[in-house]
């Protein structure tokens, strides 16, 4: 998704992007096309991928997200795309290190990668991490120096609603009271970590007058048993499918419940106040570092269905809390990222 969304802000300048990527069970890449795209799709791996030994410790932690091994596919994606000598080549996947991007170098002009963990070498001419906390220090031994590097949420990959409706969602934020609630944690779900914080909140104080907004993917496993769920919740639940106005939804929110993924972001740029769930290690550094701005409030551990209805109580009757995440989360992100990111892939292009 964030890569659609630089796709947007590039295609607004002039380029032409094309998307390569494996048809992996729950895969979006007709969504990519509805969204006017070109995609070079690889074939669906042929069950689940496993290592066969000859591994090394130096492989990324993630490799087995790839489904197959990686020179098959750096072989695969060189193939695919043919004999087109791409301005960039961008980069967007754990399991993808050093190595692969040397193979794919003859195609491109440029290498860009896009990355937050900070735990494999690469070859690229240029980095970006959009997470909060990040440093360039992370990244300069496994890049081979500090030029070429953009570090934090002033680069953070939003779509353009967000920064549009950005002071309207802002003048909005005055009381600290909660009448709204956004729960959002993903197109998928795995966990069900949304009927989990359906059942906390159903638990919780809620003024009568509050009401509950769900947001899921179409391919969500649990979706059915998330509707049971809001059907007999005491305060008034609906839940979206497939929605396409994400952010006029959080405009209209008072707290949001989500992920501690990338649509942190977009919670920060709208100054909505957030309680954010962590539902992998790689959300933790997203999580630390924005509890520490004051900018939301972290639960680690959904599990705990006690400790959750505590942590969300906590939240909710303090108006004071409420006010200030929202003040703090808009301070990080103004929802131009993206241009920033184009205008350093524009202006190389050209040269």
């Amino acid at each position: 998704m964030r890569c659609l969304t630089l796709a947007d802000t590039l295609r607004q300048h002039g380029a032409k992007c094309v998307f390569v990527s494996r048809e992996h069970p729950g895969n979006l890449l007709n969504y990519i096309r509805e969204r006017g795209f070109e995609v070079c799709s690889l074939p669906r791996p042929q069950g689940e991928y496993e290592l066969t030994g000859m591994e090394t410790p130096a492989l990324p932690a993630h490799e087995a997200w790839l489904g197959t091994e990686w020179r098959t596919d750096a072989l695969q994606t060189s193939t695919v795309l043919g004999n087109v000598q791409a301005d960039w080549l961008i980069v967007d996947h754990y399991a993808l290190d050093a190595r692969w991007e040397a193979l794919l170098r003859p195609l491109c002009r440029r290498l860009m990668v896009i990355d937050d963990l900070a735990d494999r070498n690469h070859e690229c001419d240029l980095l970006l991490d959009q997470n909060l906390g990040s440093e360039k220090g992370r990244y300069i031994p496994l890049v081979g120096g500090s030029k070429g590097l953009l570090i934090g949420p002033k680069y953070a990959l939003l779509r353009a609603e967000f920064a549009k409706l950005r002071r309207a969602s802002l003048s909005r934020r005055v009381t600290g009271n909660i009448r709204n609630i956004l729960v959002t944690m993903g197109g998928v779900d795995n966990a069900n970590a949304t009927g989990r914080v359906l059942k906390a909140l159903d638990k919780c104080e809620l003024p009568t007058d509050c009401r509950i907004r769900v947001a899921m993917g179409p391919s969500a496993p649990w979706l059915r048993e998330v509707r049971s769920v809001a059907k007999n919740m005491d305060v008034l639940t609906e839940i979206s499918v497939n929605v396409s106005n994400m952010a006029e939804l959080m405009v209209d929110c008072d707290l949001a419940i989500g992920a501690a993924g990338s649509t942190s972001w977009e919670r920060c740029c709208l100054g909505i106040p957030s309680i954010m769930c962590v539902l992998a290690d790689n959300q933790i550094g997203i999580a630390e570092s924005l509890a520490e701005a004051g900018a939301a409030t972290a639960i680690y551990n959904i599990d705990d269905s006690d400790s959750l209805v505590i942590s969300l109580s906590q939240v909710i009757n303090n108006t004071e809390l409420v006010k200030s995440m929202g003040l703090a989360g808009a301070v990080l992100v103004d929802g131009e990222g993206a241009s920033r990111v184009a205008s350093h892939l524009l202006m190389s292009a050209d040269q």
